[in-house]
């Protein structure tokens, strides 16, 4: 199967989450109830109140906010590395459940692009490698199901790709992209969290406006190891 390239599809999220979130908010601070409280944040903009409430690092009402994405062409190295947030739900592809006989997509490094055609040709054919492999195993362990998948997939790489659907709620979300959009991120995580948070903007502004990397917010966070290149990613963010 051919090379396999990052898709994001944001599948759902908290109806109306900035208002839900500043709800919320105004619960702490309010003796109304709940049916004067829907009213008056549904009347009047509650943007500046949700930006002082972030300011003030008043964070745990933004995890009434949640957001589901839908991702594929990303590797089951990237697999490893997203379900080290505790604070969120994963549904992964089965390599179990999912046959890969008819051959398997998967990611090719930047890097190696880099080295040219000859390096990515070499690539491919290692790939296509180890899909013998695997449909060698196949064969020896009973043919394609489940009992023979789970025991073949031991051969399969890092590059193979998966398919993720993945829930955080919005504080979670602000954690996330504060590390994994940082340049010290791995490549493939660090180009899915910059479009995950390109489209949690589009749903949810106010929350997001200030979020990825550490430097965007303040000082960098990383001393030592920074990239040192805040303000050009204080740039790339502003626009993203």
């Amino acid at each position: 199967m051919p090379e396999k390239h990052l898709q994001v599809t944001l599948l759902a999220h908290t109806p109306d989450p900035e208002k839900t979130c500043a709800l919320a908010a105004r619960t702490c601070y309010s003796a109304l109830e709940y049916e004067e409280l829907k009213t008056l944040v549904a009347e009047k903009d509650q943007g500046a109140f949700l930006r002082r409430i972030v300011a003030s690092g008043h964070l745990s009402v933004l995890e009434h906010a949640s957001f589901t994405f839908g991702v594929s062409g990303v590797s089951r190295a990237l697999l490893a590395q997203v379900t080290r947030h505790r604070i969120a739900s994963f549904s992964v592809q089965s390599q179990r459940y999912v046959s890969l006989e008819q051959g398997f997509g998967y990611v090719i490094p930047p890097r190696i692009k880099a080295l040219g055609q000859e390096a990515v040709e070499e690539f491919e054919r290692e790939m296509a490698k180890m899909q013998g492999w695997y449909a060698a195993w196949q064969e020896k362990l009973g043919g394609s199901g489940e009992g023979s998948n789970e025991d073949a997939r031991f051969v399969l790489p890092n590059a193979c790709e998966t398919h993720i659907t993945m829930t955080m709620n919005a504080r979670e979300l602000l954690h996330f992209f504060s590390l994994r959009c940082c340049n010290r991120a791995q490549w493939e995580i660090r180009a899915m969290a910059r479009e995950m948070l390109r489209l949690c903007r589009q749903a949810a502004p106010v929350i997001f406006e200030n979020a990825g990397p550490g430097c965007v917010s303040g000082p960098c966070p990383e001393g030592a190891k920074s990239c040192g290149q805040a303000k050009e990613m204080r740039e790339l963010f502003r626009n993203l």
